[in-house]
């Protein structure tokens, strides 16, 4: 990766970014050295701009951010770095720097979405998801209406909890429904946002 040390005395920014929530969680510095660390290291490893020293983090509290994936922008100055976090990332105890809660939110569905299709292009032997898509569009089509029937009874007779719970199977075997017909949650989205319009 090719990047432009120069605009900023030999560093860039690095905005760090949940991979599954798409929460930033901070933004630091990086200068080649420090990019290069975090390359072999798949640890987030930054130029301190106070210590001149490069640091990882979480070398001290274990809260390491381990790395998903690193672009740059289309100047080649700043990076884009998603991430796993293995803790809170800000030093005062906060889950980000901003002080925002890095919950796994409405983003959460593009994750999912994500991780079936993987399971439709590996179909790794064991999992249930693939057990689904072996068994064909009748029995996925099936799944689909008897979660939403259960969905339906536990939202004019049930709980609050079941409802969710069942809405949220609801959602999963649409997600591997529409996956097998080669769509996705994004397609749904598209369609929502016309129809808004």
């Amino acid at each position: 990766m090719e990047l432009d040390y120069n605009k900023m005395g030999g560093l860039v920014p690095a905005i760090i970014q949940d991979s599954v929530t798409g929460k930033v969680l901070m933004l630091g510095f990086m200068n080649e050295e420090a990019l290069a660390t975090t390359q072999e290291t798949g640890k987030v490893t930054f130029f301190s701009r106070t210590k001149k020293r490069l640091w990882t983090k979480g070398e001290r509290s274990g809260n390491f951010l381990l790395v998903e994936s690193i672009k740059s922008d289309c100047d080649r100055d700043t990076l884009l770095i998603k991430v796993k976090p293995t803790g809170p990332v800000c030093h005062t105890g906060s889950d980000t720097c901003f002080e925002e809660k890095n919950e796994a939110d409405i983003m959460f569905l593009k994750y999912l979405q994500d991780f079936i299709t993987k399971r439709y292009e590996e179909m790794p032997e064991g999992s249930y998801t693939t057990s689904l898509f072996n068994k064909g569009i009748n029995r996925m089509a099936q799944k689909v209406g008897e979660e939403a029937v259960e969905t339906v009874i536990e939202a004019t007779n049930g709980t609050g909890d079941r409802l969710i719970y069942e809405a949220s199977d609801l959602i999963y075997h649409l997600i591997v429904l529409l996956t097998s017909k080669g769509y996705g949650i994004e397609d749904l989205a598209r369609e929502l946002r016309k129809r808004h319009k």
